[in-house]
């Protein structure tokens, strides 16, 4: 992985093998994951890597398209579980233009630590690498994290992922709403008209209100359904070597 390669860790109290299926099945794993609309395993011979395909919808009419191999190990002596994976997309509109990841899957007390890291080399030259800098890879970070805490809801809760991102959305409009009226003054003109003598009263407390309803919009955790980056680690807590599997993924 290069200097800017990204990292992220969750730890999910769930079974090994349950998460393990929900990462590694294809009809699972793009549920859950915000960076795929699609993923699908292409044929293969046997003792051969597994391909994919995998495309992802940027708009309501663009969708962009890759393909990748990806090898797992899970049965390790450690007791720990791994997979690797290459990706390339020949997309012109795709910043993405070849990559390469690995998940790691650690037993921890009641729990896995769920972690990968990963990098990949944007297209369109120098513009692409600033966009990628001060945009792209900054998205796919969040995305990246906000996705293993929808795994962790799935897993721990059973809150699927579809009811997952409704949830999301519902507080991000909650949010929104709150901070639209704090900005507008609390909504509290009409009320100060119908005040009378208490109107010097609420003129005070109006602007009171307002910054403790933005701060409380801007700054209150997310509730416990809803999904959220910021639960996830990320930055490795100690140097991080990327796995032997994927140096061999990467030299066929």
């Amino acid at each position: 992985m290069g200097h800017t390669g990204l990292y992220i860790e969750a730890r999910i109290r769930a079974e090994l093998d349950d998460l393990w299926t929900r990462t590694q099945e294809p009809a699972e794993h793009q549920r859950w994951d915000l960076r795929f609309t699609e993923i699908e395993y292409l044929p293969r011979a046997e003792g051969e890597p597994q391909r994919f395909r995998y495309a992802t919808r940027v708009l309501p009419f663009l969708t962009v398209a890759g393909t990748g191999v990806s090898a797992g190990e899970r049965e390790r002596p450690d007791g720990t579980r791994t997979s690797a994976l290459s990706f390339s997309s020949p997309h012109p509109l795709s910043l993405l233009a070849q990559g390469s990841g690995y998940w790691r899957y650690v037993p921890d007390g009641d729990g896995v630590r769920f972690l990968t890291g990963y990098d990949y080399r944007p297209r369109w030259g120098a513009f692409g690498a600033l966009a990628d800098r001060v945009m792209f890879r900054p998205l796919m970070g969040w995305a990246t994290a906000w996705s293993f805490d929808r795994l962790r809801l799935w897993l721990e809760r059973g809150i699927t992922p579809e009811r997952a991102r409704t949830n999301w959305l519902l507080e991000l409009l909650a949010r929104a709403l709150t901070i639209t009226l704090a900005c507008t003054g609390f909504g509290c003109g009409s009320l100060l008209r119908l005040t009378g003598p208490l109107a010097p009263l609420f003129f005070f407390a109006t602007p009171l209100l307002a910054l403790v309803a933005l701060s409380l919009a801007l700054l209150a955790p997310p509730l416990a359904t809803t999904p959220a980056a910021r639960r996830c680690l990320r930055t490795p807590p100690t140097r991080v070597r990327a796995p032997r599997l994927l140096c061999a993924l990467e030299s066929r």
